[in-house]
């Protein structure tokens, strides 16, 4: 599980982040408290994947809540409220900043307010880690070690004694080494002085690029003193997370772990925001992409690799053999990916998404109430989202779509029939008018086709799904239903009625080109 761990102050907040696999807490730039501190937090937790955060609880000497403790617990009820999907939980903490700064001080290089902030949110992430493992971390540890009493001595004992002595000492030069070689190439404090060694390199991180290229190349220029330890480093700290591509501002006076968290997180510079509406498809995704600089070979790559060994493969469950389109997995929301990121790994965050919104919602148990597997559920809330811009409508057009199947009817629906059209005429050159779109040949043309529709037609988002997975029961003897011109949706249980409706409520929007 990864962390973020927050020290909460009025003028600043310390951060730092870690692995629980790990167990080892790096610290982060702090976050100015000027208004869009919950902006800048929920931006870090996003680009590192992190939702589980541990905020520094301040108490007095009596171990007793203080007015800072109240400050602190409101913090958190205002980063739930940013951060809806946020799990939260508290470690008590005291005399963290006089801690963090006392290390500060021993590393005998210059520091500012806000690195003593993040080193106590540092201390605070280890503490917690250190509680909840019950092993200690790279905070020494202060807990009495009981003593053992020593066994009689022989030539056996007195053989591993020397053992363990000289692996102790080849331990401590290795340690030596390494912590010699992840220092600065520079000792330049470049706050306080201005020198050559102070100036920014723009270093690449191309997608795709191994650790062990990337080492090298930071050793070639100049950057790291030693591509090994850089490498061990980034092993003991990445908790599995890769490097992120793209362009990065590098000096020499920056650290091995300096470098590591910020080809970890990636240049803030380097980020794009990618906003996919629910109710869009995969013309649209395709589109949005070719904006941000994809070519149409990588998109087409993209939408047609293998995603059937991932985690997240069984969403795809009841989907034929031979329907490998993406339709319907793709969830609508705003994601922040790296420029140069492989269109697979932007695919395979929204299908992760989708993953994650189906499990949470338990929407495959829901479905097969209904009767329908999860492929089929997603292809009837794609259409629901099509039809209804609400969830209370979306969940009445569900249980209308859901009549219908029951009485053997065809769904009806033209946003299927204009999906079926798209496929193979989207300049509408052959489908001119809405009799001859009526007339299409198509698994997806519900007019003609009785049950669902050959797959989704568009990628539903949560409430259409949720209203699909449990239909509202209030119109349960209705079969009709249209989106009159001021926008209201009105229902009808016979044809009659049903046209009645459109003569008096739906004279435009009844007629527009499918």
């Amino acid at each position: 599980m990864k962390l973020i761990a927050l020290d909460v102050g009025t003028k600043r907040i310390g951060v730092a982040k870690a692995d629980s696999k790990v167990r080892i807490a790096i610290p982060y730039s702090a976050v100015e408290v000027d208004g869009t501190e919950f902006q800048k937090i929920a931006s870090l937790a996003r680009a590192w994947d992190i939702d589980s955060f541990v905020i520094g609880l301040p108490r007095n000497s009596q171990g007793q809540e203080t007015e800072q403790s109240r400050y602190v617990r409101q913090f958190a009820r205002d980063l739930k409220k940013s951060i809806p999907s946020a799990k939260i939980c508290f470690q008590d903490e005291s005399l963290t900043s006089v801690e963090a700064e006392k290390r500060l001080k021993n590393r005998k290089k210059g520091y500012k307010k806000g690195d003593i902030d993040s080193e106590a949110a540092t201390i605070i992430l280890q503490d917690f880690l250190e509680e909840k493992t019950g092993k200690s971390t790279t905070r020494a540890a202060s807990t009495h070690r009981k003593s053992v009493k020593a066994a009689k001595p022989h030539r056996f004992a007195t053989a591993i004694i020397a053992i363990l002595v000289l692996l102790g000492l080849l331990g401590g030069a290795a340690f030596g080494y390494y912590k010699y070689n992840s220092r600065p190439v520079s000792e330049i404090n470049c706050a306080e002085v201005d020198a050559d060694e102070c100036d920014d390199t723009v270093f690449a991180v191309l997608t795709g690029s191994s650790v062990s290229d990337v080492a090298n190349e930071l050793k070639e220029a100049g950057l790291i003193r030693d591509s090994l330890v850089f490498q061990i480093h980034f092993r003991l700290t990445s908790g599995g997370d890769s490097l992120k591509a793209g362009e990065y501002n590098l000096n020499k006076s920056m650290s091995v772990a300096d470098i590591t968290d910020l080809l970890l997180t990636g240049s803030r510079d380097n980020v794009f925001s990618f906003t996919f509406f629910p109710g869009e498809n995969i013309f649209d995704f395709r589109k949005k992409l070719l904006l941000y600089g994809y070519t149409d070979e990588e998109i087409t790559a993209g939408l047609s690799a293998d995603y059937s060994g991932k985690p997240y493969a069984w969403i795809f469950e009841g989907r034929p053999e031979d329907n490998t389109s993406l339709e319907g997995y793709l969830f609508g929301d705003t994601y922040e990916f790296y420029k140069g990121d492989k269109v697979e790994n932007i695919v395979g965050r929204l299908l992760e998404e989708m993953a994650d919104v189906l499990e949470e919602n338990d929407l495959k148990a829901k479905f097969e109430a209904q009767g329908l597997n999860l492929y089929q559920g997603i292809t009837l809330a794609s259409v629901v989202q099509r039809e209804a811009n609400n969830a209370e409508d979306q969940a009445k057009v569900a249980k209308v779509f859901y009549n219908r199947l029951a009485d053997g009817w065809t769904l009806g629906s033209d946003v299927t029939v204009q999906y079926a059209v798209d496929l193979v005429d989207p300049n509408r050159e052959v489908y001119g008018d809405n009799a001859a779109a009526l007339e299409i040949d198509s698994p997806y043309n519900t007019r003609k086709n009785p049950g669902l529709p050959y797959g989704p037609i568009s990628n539903p988002g949560l409430e259409a799904l949720t209203s699909t997975a449990t239909p509202d029961e209030s119109v349960a003897d209705k079969y009709y239903f249209l989106t009159g011109d001021d926008g209201t949706m009105y229902y009808s249980s016979t044809e009659d009625e049903h046209n009645q409706n459109i003569h008096e409520y739906c004279q435009n929007l009844c007629n527009v080109a499918l």
